[in-house]
């Protein structure tokens, strides 16, 4: 399943690996509105119940079956589940091999907050196994590494699609951009550009475009076919690799490139250019300082 959460979800996996053979759950730093765990069983998990968030994951091991709206249903690695809310449903493994997966819960009201004028009711999805790579990439935005905060535009972006997807697959659609809308969002851009090696809150890019965060996320990616939190992300990886052309250690590059530390830039190049920045320092010929290690992908 690293295709489906990435380099970082297997590693949180192998961690779950060596615990017993029990069940158990594990959560994630929450944010508001947006609740994150994974969970691992044998047999039955739980009995008839019903939450008022949507259930939104993806089965990494196993078969993970419940019964939901008159229907035992299952899913299979993979497989993205959406359980509405309010909807009684129980889980259990399907097989003696057992069941993982991850999930988030989303609050109804933070679903229509993000979608805004687009419709007045929530998105309901009839089938509640579907398979959308759209919908498995912002799971695994979410979802790729559990042992770290999400920050607000990571959270912003990823609510957006989520409640997108929910909305496509309930054939609901938006509308097209206005011009004004444009301008704001071009507002937005230039002001992360500018900003780009710091920490920049969600309540800026609403001051500065006019425009609510969710309605941002969706028009920045109409406009620029990525997120706000993408984009300063790349931003920032673009200027650490012009301070390694130069030599400079990578724990300091690091820090004036607003990343946490050295290790949190070296996963985010990767992920971003398919290497390591000494493999990449290597391949452009560049010596690398004491600190950046060559190691091949």
């Amino acid at each position: 399943m690293q295709d489906v959460l990435g380099e970082e979800a297997a590693r949180g996996l192998g961690r779950l690996c060596k615990l017993p053979v029990q069940d158990a759950i594990t959560s994630a730093p929450s944010n508001p509105g947006l609740e994150r765990i994974e969970a691992r069983f044998a047999g039955d998990a739980y009995d008839l119940h019903r939450h008022d968030t949507y259930a939104i994951g993806v089965t990494l091991h196993g078969v993970q079956t419940f019964w939901y709206r008159g229907e035992r249903r299952h899913s299979m690695p993979g497989n993205i589940i959406v359980i509405h809310p309010d909807e009684m449903h129980d889980g259990a493994a399907g097989t003696d091999d057992g069941l993982r997966y991850r999930m988030l819960y989303l609050e109804p009201a933070l679903a229509l907050q993000s979608l805004g004028d687009r419709q007045g009711a929530l998105p309901f999805v009839n089938d509640p196994v579907i398979a959308d790579p759209a919908l498995q990439g912002a799971l695994a935005a979410a979802l790729g590494n559990l042992d770290e905060e999400l920050d607000e535009l990571l959270v912003d972006d990823v609510v957006s699609q989520l409640t997108l997807g929910l909305a496509r697959h309930a054939r609901q659609h938006g509308r097209p951009l206005s011009a004004p809308a444009i301008r704001q969002t071009e507002l937005a851009r230039d002001y992360l550009e500018e900003h780009a090696l710091r920490l920049v809150r969600s309540g800026e890019l609403e001051a500065v475009s006019g425009l609510d965060r969710y309605a941002l996320s969706r028009h920045f990616r109409t406009l620029y076919a990525t997120s706000p939190h993408r984009f300063l992300l790349m931003r920032r990886l673009q200027r650490a690799r012009e301070m390694i052309k130069t030599g400079e250690p990578l724990a300091g590059i690091a820090v004036e490139t607003g990343f946490n530390d050295q290790s949190h830039l070296n996963r985010q190049f990767k992920k971003a250019f398919g290497m390591t920045p000494g493999r990449w320092a290597a391949l452009i010929g560049v010596e690398p300082p004491r600190d950046l290690s060559i190691t091949h992908p």
